[in-house]
């Protein structure tokens, strides 16, 4: 084991002199990383079945059959085998792409290549650690998300059309939403991670009066993103939520229904709001990672 580290530290890092952004950790890891989305989309896209095989078991049930039963219950093994396998498999990919970020902007601190301050390195370290986190956790959730809500106005608009407009819609609408506070989020992140990079510094000269001044600030930078985000989930979900208020009264007055169709109308109109949050949450993770890969790359002579 030992052996290994030693090997390790003395193998140049394959980020070696790459602008370290999300482009370049795709490059540079290309075949680990697109192992873990494909098990993502194989295990969302067998997720977004599960309600239209309910409906059709619940439909087979009434009748007297269990054909449809047993296949769901197929499908659920399916989806059991793939989620466990994934998930071992994301936990020693990313761990070793988080290796490699973390090792390389250390040594861009202690050649000079950037500004080399603990209290600077510290902070970019976890900061980097959110570009790899963004990685295993938002992009699968994005990946999961996209396939469930094209499913979800595919089914919608097979039962009736005016369910897919009204889907349709109401993702515009909260997408625009979310563009009108981007640049309010790209500021206030900017200013956290700035307090962030500070904070080791502040803590090491031993003055309770700017540590009070500092941890201050951070509490009403927090307060204000906390704020921004309640006035944007709020807009968003009340669109969502007339989304499915609209669904469920269009298709009880306007659609020949069964009970197994009225829950898979249902399921995927709730499936899409579910889905469709992820998106501006994505969206704002991006934001703050933006910010973040400026930061990272700045380069000051020592």
């Amino acid at each position: 084991m030992a052996s290994q580290f030693q090997k390790m530290r003395e193998t140049p890092s394959v980020l070696a002199d790459a602008r370290l952004t999300m482009g370049t950790l795709l490059a540079k890891f290309t075949g680990p990383i697109a192992i873990t989305w494909f098990l993502t989309l194989c295990e969302t896209t067998l997720m977004a079945l599960v309600a239209l095989f309910i409906g059709f078991a619940i439909d087979g049930l009434l009748a007297g059959e269990t054909a449809a039963l047993l296949n769901l219950a197929g499908l659920l093994a399916a989806i059991l085998i793939v989620a466990v396998g994934r998930r071992v498999y994301d936990t020693r990919a990313y761990g070793t792409i988080r290796v490699e970020l973390g090792r390389e902007l250390a040594a861009r601190a202690d050649n000079g290549s950037g500004d080399g301050s603990v209290s600077t390195t510290n902070a970019r370290l976890g900061m980097t650690r959110e570009l790899v986190d963004f990685l295993e956790e938002a992009v699968p959730e994005l990946l999961s998300a996209l396939v469930t809500l094209a499913v979800a106005l595919l089914i919608l608009y097979t039962f009736h059309p005016v369910l897919f407009v009204s889907a349709a819609g109401a993702g515009l609408v909260m997408l625009l939403v979310y563009a009108a506070f981007h640049r309010r989020f790209f500021r206030l992140n900017a200013d956290l991670n700035h307090r962030a990079e500070k904070q080791v510094a502040i803590l090491g000269k031993n003055a309770p009066g700017k540590l009070l001044a500092h941890l201050t600030r951070v509490r009403q930078i927090e307060v204000r993103i906390s704020d921004t985000e309640a006035l944007v989930y709020g807009l968003i979900f009340a669109v969502l939520f007339a989304f499915v208020v609209f669904n469920l009264w269009f298709a009880a007055a306007n659609i020949e229904i069964t009970v197994g169709r009225i829950f898979s109308i249902m399921s995927y109109s709730w499936g899409f709001v579910d889905s469709a949050i992820i998106l501006p949450a994505t969206l704002q993770g991006w934001s703050r990672l933006s910010e973040i890969v400026q930061r990272i790359n700045l380069r000051n002579a020592a």
